[in-house]
């Protein structure tokens, strides 16, 4: 289990890497474009290069890319629909260029549509993203945390969505736990956190968790409202996160950090920690 942060790529996408180190990721997160909207970063070859460069120094292996926030596979509009296929696709292109992992996505709002429409159109959009593509970055599908229509709140929501796309180029999904926490599902208690687990494996399946992005919520159980706080300032407790941290199933799996920027590196620290003491 690697823990990382999402770093910032104000400093050229090319340094990233140096500024992650730095940080003391073992993994870590970026976008690859200003995530309320806008142009994708135009990589020459020498600034991918000077990236993969980076990444060796850095001694870093694993890193991912967070697609902006504006994709909509549920849209009506045409214009939303396709111009975030056409983001992904070129967020999945640039991350096969660099060499990330995987690229993490959220759906969208079905607002005008009916679940079982809505659910069709986002498994459309999907297929639409991965036809024909060649890359070695793979696509996830991140749970939300559900206001309003937002789509892939409910794993059960995943699971149909997952069913209805072929491509085996989405591989899987990134659980958010503040994300879930907020949608409903609470790991305050060993006992309430298995039941979330139980669920996940009778849906989607744990396999299915190919990323975990490690956040505590702001706030309440089912609140539907995104709003991350820093590892034991929250609604989930720290208790829940010194657990995880030693669960054989995720042994494997990278985590990275969201909380917010005053207090991530103590975050990742108590992390690091948690997984210290867990293995002994």
């Amino acid at each position: 289990m690697r823990i990382g942060l999402h770093v910032s790529i104000s400093g050229g996408i090319e340094k990233t890497p140096l500024t992650a180190m730095k940080l003391g990721c073992e993994c870590f997160q970026m976008f690859a474009r200003p995530p309320q909207g806008g142009f994708i970063t135009v990589m020459s070859e020498e600034k991918t290069q000077e990236f993969r460069d980076n990444l060796k120094k850095s001694g870093i292996n694993n890193f991912y890319i967070h697609a902006p926030y504006f994709i909509n596979f549920a849209s009506i509009d045409n214009r939303i629909f396709y111009g975030g296929i056409k983001a992904i696709r070129e967020d999945l292109e640039l991350g096969s260029a660099l060499g990330a992992k995987y690229l993490m996505t959220h759906l969208g709002s079905a607002k005008e549509r009916e679940e079982k429409d809505a659910i069709k159109k986002v498994a459309e959009g999907i297929e639409k993203v991965l036809d024909e593509y060649k890359g070695t970055t793979k696509l996830l599908i991140e749970n939300s945390a559900g206001a309003g229509k937002i789509m892939g709140d409910a794993f059960e929501e995943i699971n149909a969505i997952i069913k209805k796309v072929k491509n085996k180029d989405l591989a899987g999904i990134c659980f958010d736990t503040a994300h879930a926490f907020e949608s409903g599902y609470d790991f305050r208690t060993p006992e309430s956190a298995e039941s979330v687990f139980e669920n996940i494996e009778e849906t989607i399946g744990i396999n299915a968790i190919k990323l975990i992005h490690i956040n505590e919520s702001m706030t309440d159980l089912g609140s539907h409202k995104d709003r991350h706080a820093n590892i034991g300032k929250g609604k989930i407790g720290e208790s829940f996160f010194r657990r995880l941290m030693r669960d054989e199933r995720f042994k494997d799996i990278d985590c990275i950090l969201e909380t917010p920027v005053e207090g991530e590196e103590e975050d990742m620290r108590k992390m690091k920690e948690y997984r210290i003491i867990n293995s002994k």
